[in-house]
């Protein structure tokens, strides 16, 4: 039987779906020796050249150990022109089509928004598109490679729990309401991502009632349900990325009825839960994204039980392991953003980082951006 037919009777999560995302679902609201003169006099040259020596020495040894020591990314603050509104659970991904990061939607602390906006690594702009979807939040979007487009997919708009499809051309700037024969349950905070055969895949959600684990795939036209040998727990709200170079899609946490703290690898045909020897805390609305100066799929923030964090992870082959094998790690950042949950997240290539905008930290929703520099 699919978690999806089960019914939740304890409800335990499902309070705390409504509890830590406040009004995004069901409009409620929800941590020595003494120094003596000495007379000069004239260095003889063995001297000198011994003394010389030694200084070339240390200086080699102190070159060599500060090329040694690693360089730890940070996270620095954006300063741009024009920044969109501060929101949470807003909808965010990189579109190849048209060379930008394109975000949609969210929650600004009153309201849902239908805007788009797009960043060229240098500058947010707002498109004026002459259709948008509803407003909403906690709806997400993935590109499409094999039709070139964005596809967004689910969300929440005060009252209901949406199950629309909508398509992004990144060439044209335009989106397009899409009518499939087939869709999945109208869900809030799904995961969408491009799987590695290219296609967008949805994943979960919550519908109100129950966490979902079936899986979707977006043919072009229409919805096509996957039958895995093998899927996550059901869950909502949890952190993907996709491994660029492997094309492996990694997925942490989340919101779910039966425990949520594990992390799961697809390969374009199967799902597996991974075993690492390390792993973040507990979080949900976290967001990750493939960092290609890392050559890892990054993870930062979320919330966990009611306190937003700001720590981040990265997804690496575990060096300790003999063979193939991965954990999660630390990342030690000079500095980081503020803790928050339901940000957007995504790799810039025109920036050559990872960006992450907006988000809400103890429900106040916030505007700033941010690039991890390596």
């Amino acid at each position: 039987m699919l978690m999806s037919d089960r019914k939740d009777r304890s409800g335990q999560c499902a309070d705390l779906l409504v509890r830590y995302c406040p009004r995004l679902f069901l409009n409620r609201r929800f941590d020595s020796m003494p120094v003596h003169e000495v007379k000069s006099r004239p260095m003889k040259q063995t001297q000198f050249r011994n003394f010389s020596l030694g200084c070339c020495v240390v200086a080699l040894i102190i070159s060599s150990a500060t090329a040694a020591a690693p360089r730890s990314p940070t996270w620095v603050q954006l300063s741009v022109p024009i920044s969109p509104p501060a929101r949470s659970y807003l909808a965010m991904t990189y579109d190849p089509a048209s060379g930008k990061v394109i975000m949609f939607g969210g929650f600004d602390g009153t309201g849902y928004l239908n805007d788009t906006w797009t960043f060229d690594g240098t500058r947010w702009s707002r498109v004026q598109a002459p259709v948008s979807p509803p407003a909403r939040a906690a709806s997400q979007m993935a590109y499409d490679a094999t039709t070139q487009k964005v596809v967004l997919f689910g969300g929440y708009n005060g009252t209901r729990y949406l199950g629309d499809t909508w398509l992004w051309d990144g060439k044209t700037s335009r989106w397009t309401h899409a009518t499939p024969a087939h869709h999945p349950t109208a869900v809030t905070s799904p995961m969408l991502f491009t799987d590695p055969n290219g296609h967008a895949d949805v994943y979960g959600g919550f519908n109100g009632r129950f966490y979902q684990n079936s899986m979707w795939q977006w043919t072009g036209s229409d919805w096509n349900q996957l039958s895995l040998p093998m899927v996550p727990y059901a869950r909502a709200s949890a952190a993907v990325g996709v491994n660029d170079i492997t094309g492996e899609v990694v997925l942490f946490g989340g919101l779910a009825d039966i425990n949520p703290v594990n992390t799961w690898t697809y390969d374009g045909t199967n799902w597996t839960l991974q075993f690492p020897r390390t792993q973040p805390q507990w979080v949900y609305a976290g967001s990750a994204a493939f960092d290609r100066n890392l050559k890892a799929v990054v993870l930062f923030g979320g919330g966990s039980g009611g306190i937003d964090q700001n720590t981040t992870w990265e997804w690496i082959q575990n060096p300790t392991w003999e063979g193939a094998g991965f954990t999660w790690k630390q990342v030690l950042t000079a500095q980081s953003p503020p803790a928050r949950e339901g940000a957007g997240m995504a790799y810039d290539p025109s920036l050559g980082h990872v960006i992450i905008f907006g988000g809400q930290n103890s429900e106040v929703p916030l505007g700033d951006t941010w690039e991890l520099v390596p």
